[in-house]
């Protein structure tokens, strides 16, 4: 299959392996682009822009096809070495690069130098076309049924994706809840050029998470994802576990103007670390998102991918253009 994703990422199938904190290592990354996808490394998993230069080159070690790097761009207790990290990024060869979070124009001087593509993830229409302004290559609108954050205005894809196809000029991936062939069918028929997913590869054979998060994701409907931080306006899915519950039980008691403080050591970002290493489902929060309900399977990364292949064509050869035959 052949896409404006396709031919700017230099890829088989217009498939891209989202960035995810805590999942998004090399291993996952070489078999996502082994498998003709694009797999992404997320940076800011590494601690230091040092271990992104390590974790780069062990990926290479496992696939000579394109892979991406993910950097994440948000407010943080700890300060960032984000002009580090971009750095390291160019320096070590990297062609791809998916942002998010805050607006990337500040980074794209050197990413321009070094001839990176940046895809940018969006959340709105209105995100989108800044940063088609601002001079990224693409974009991957994130509808609300994503894991994790979503932004604020609660837009699904059905709508989000047409809106903003009718008005972006560059390419777009669509992002949030996909996980079969049939709704890759679906994302190209409202515009897309491709898609972007990260739950579905938590629950691939590559992933390097525990087998019991894997397992979590298959037992999960589409019901059991929890939106947390939506009084702080930043708002974010994770899986709903009794972490999930309980800080929601927080946010309902508290209001519009509940303390950070008050959830802090339940959210923290290493708490959630363990779960996904450990398998203890509720030792803190973790990313999953509404798609899980459409899992049924942990198969390897190129059987994923060859499935959704075959089922979005198959879709759109055997059920879409029946209707007009």
């Amino acid at each position: 299959m052949k896409t404006r994703i396709t031919e700017l990422l230099g890829i088989e199938y217009p498939i891209v392996q989202g960035g995810m904190q805590n999942v998004g290592y090399a291993e996952l990354a070489a078999a996502v682009s082994n498998a003709g996808a694009l797999g992404i490394i997320t940076g800011l998993t590494q601690p230091t822009p040092e271990d992104l230069e390590k974790e780069i080159k062990r990926c290479r070690e496992m696939t000579d096809k394109p892979f991406g790097v993910n950097l994440t761009i948000l407010p943080t207790i700890k300060p960032v070495p984000y002009e580090e990290y971009a750095r390291v990024i160019c320096e070590s060869g990297i062609k791809i690069v998916e942002t998010a979070g805050r607006n990337p124009e500040p980074f794209l001087p050197i990413f321009h130098e070094y001839g990176v593509k940046v895809v940018h993830k969006c959340t709105s229409v209105r995100h989108a076309l800044k940063a088609e302004k601002v001079g990224v290559a693409a974009v991957s609108v994130d509808g609300f049924e994503c894991a994790g954050h979503p932004g604020e205005d609660d837009i699904p894809n059905l709508v989000l994706l047409p809106a903003a196809a009718a008005q972006l000029k560059i390419p777009m991936l669509a992002s949030g809840g996909i996980g079969t062939g049939a709704q890759m069918a679906a994302c190209l028929a409202l515009g897309a050029d491709g898609i972007n997913m990260g739950t579905r590869f938590m629950a691939t054979k590559e992933a390097p998470i525990h087998e019991k998060i894997k397992q979590a994701i298959v037992d999960a409907s589409e019901l059991d994802t929890a939106l947390v931080y939506r009084p702080l306006k930043n708002t974010a899915r994770v899986y709903k576990n009794s972490v999930a519950q309980r800080v929601n039980e927080i946010e309902r008691e508290q209001g519009k103007d509940m303390a950070f403080e008050l959830i802090r050591d339940m959210v923290a970002g290493a708490k959630g670390k363990v779960s996904l290493s450990s398998g203890d489902i509720d030792h803190g929060i973790w990313t999953s998102g509404m798609v899980q309900g459409l899992i049924h399977a942990i198969p390897s990364c190129e059987e994923l991918v060859r499935e959704i292949m075959n089922d979005c064509e198959r879709t759109i050869r055997d059920r879409l253009l029946g209707f007009i035959s």
